[in-house]
């Protein structure tokens, strides 16, 4: 026990807190559609994206990320050691100081931008490195929305939708010129502010205890899960029209639609019948799940078109 207390001390000891308190294989959430938007722009070019590109792209995921996840850990300690389900977390349990979880912000912050810029230095394309602080503002300000806006789960959900239209503008910023990476891009936002608001419901005694802006907690839980629904509904819409007006997608992608559309009701109905019960089942497992499936059944169309 001594041992694992000193260690929590020790850079190491606090890094291994950070991973675990951000849940770094969450990423899964966003990297498969930055990666469908990476191969469909490299596909309106009849081409793969080079591997170093897609290397550069993933890498740049994982850090904003890491950003957007250890800024809200250091902007949100106070609010988390007042809720008993976050109260737990690395800052407010004092596994880790704040002033480190910050700097690590501030390290992946600088990473970021130094990993965009390979895509000037490699393929002569300035946009990624000169877009990047303005990707990395809007990571951070989520944090802050909950403060003051309703909207907050939108404004996490266009945050999320960033990584489709970055990995365009990295790949083929022509391609943002079509439709496509914008459709894709509507899908993860009202997709991300859907499963948000079921996340939410887990602390609407807390929110309303400490004045936080969610659905759930200012207009109560049942119109927060028919707006939730509502969401998801729009996602599926951006989703059909993404299929219909794309080239390179096709019978996969649309078998992919369908399916989420099956877990898109199983996840609001577990919800409906038992409340927060499953809502980690309903957030992790199922969302993981669906970003999975679009982005693998949208690659395998990309490489038989392309």
């Amino acid at each position: 026990m001594e041992t694992a207390v000193q260690d929590s001390h020790t850079i190491r000891g606090q890094l291994a807190h950070v991973a675990r308190d951000i849940k770094v294989s969450h990423s899964v959430f966003a990297l498969p559609f930055a990666l469908l938007a990476t191969f469909l722009a490299a596909g309106s070019r009849q081409e793969f994206p080079e591997l170093l590109s897609v290397t550069l792209i993933i890498a740049c995921m994982i850090l904003a990320r890491t950003v957007a996840m250890t800024a809200n850990r250091w902007a949100d300690a106070a609010l988390d050691a007042q809720n008993a389900r976050t109260a737990g977390r690395a800052i407010p349990s004092g596994r880790v100081r704040a002033s480190f979880m910050l700097g690590v912000a501030i390290s992946c912050g600088v990473g970021f931008v130094a990993t965009a810029s390979g895509f000037w230095l490699f393929d002569d394309n300035p946009w990624p490195v000169m877009l990047s602080p303005l990707v990395l503002a809007w990571l951070v300000l989520y944090s802050f929305t909950k403060r003051y806006t309703w909207l907050c789960h939108l404004f996490l959900g266009a945050a999320l939708a960033l990584s489709p239209l970055a990995a365009s503008v990295a790949i083929q910023p022509a391609f943002l010129q079509q439709a496509e990476p914008y459709l894709l891009a509507v899908m993860v936002m009202f997709w991300v502010a859907g499963f948000d608001v079921i996340y939410a419901l887990q602390d609407v005694a807390s929110d309303r205890r400490t004045d936080i802006y969610s659905l759930p907690a200012k207009l109560g839980i049942r119109p927060a899960l028919i707006i939730g629904a509502l969401l998801h509904g729009l996602g599926i819409t951006a989703l059909i029209a993404l299929l219909l007006v794309s080239p390179i997608l096709a019978a996969g992608f649309g078998i992919g639609i369908g399916l989420v559309v099956a877990i898109l009701v199983v996840e609001h109905s577990i919800v409906w019948r038992t409340g927060t019960r499953h809502v980690q089942l309903a957030f992790f497992t199922f969302n993981g799940i669906i970003s999975l499936v679009l982005g693998g059944l949208g690659l395998v169309d990309v490489l038989r078109t392309v």
